[in-house]
């Protein structure tokens, strides 16, 4: 299963570089920023997680106590946490140093993030790190997160930015589970999966 999910994940990522030059004139992701690693729910279906681990396991001793600090911390913070389950937010724990651990291994929703894409109503929707300065943030109405035309063709001969069908529920669907030949299986928020298991405790092992 694993090994047809890598042939998957390759085509997606090629898919995702053609998206990503053709957005070039407005993307500024650069290593170190971590915005789209923080405060958020992060999607992971068990195919990933799956995935995911298989990295972890061969992080430096030192790096996979962070991780598992780091789980316990958010695990600790979600059972405090006082609002509805579904809008708690947190840190991912494989962040490090504002730089990911296991980056080859990442999930779908992070592969993804800082482009311009369809949302479920079919508007089309900014990066919240457009409002940080960051992707799109050079085309956007002041605070608006409008892509202003007038600033578009300021930039000179570019394409205007367009939306691409990058939704997490889309690039796991069933066309793609039978094409490729895997199931993603069940999915959660990625903390959920270190919850009431023993992967955590492994890790600093």
């Amino acid at each position: 299963m694993l090994e047809n999910y890598i042939i998957y994940l390759k085509f997606l990522e090629n898919k995702l570089t053609k998206f990503f030059d053709k957005q070039k004139p407005y993307i500024r992701c650069q290593k170190g920023c971590g915005l789209c690693c923080q405060n958020a729910q992060f999607p992971y279906s068990k195919l990933e997680i799956d995935y995911l681990m298989t990295g972890a396991w061969q992080l430096d001793l030192e790096t996979k106590k962070l991780v598992a600090q780091n789980i316990n911390r958010v695990i600790q913070e979600k059972n405090n946490f006082k609002g509805k389950p579904d809008e708690f937010k947190y840190d991912c724990p494989f962040l490090i140093n504002n730089v990911c651990s296991v980056y080859k291994y990442r999930g779908i929703i992070c592969r993804t993030f800082g482009l311009m894409y369809m949302g479920e109503d079919n508007k089309a929707k900014i990066p919240f790190c457009c409002f940080k300065g960051y992707n799109y943030a050079n085309v956007i109405q002041d605070g608006s997160g409008v892509i202003s035309s007038e600033k578009v063709k300021a930039l000179g001969d570019v394409e205007e930015p367009v939306a691409f069908n990058i939704s997490y529920k889309f690039l796991t669907c069933e066309d793609f589970e039978q094409g490729f030949k895997i199931k993603f299986g069940e999915k959660k928020p990625l903390i959920d999966w270190f919850i009431n298991n023993n992967e955590k405790q492994n890790l600093a092992r």
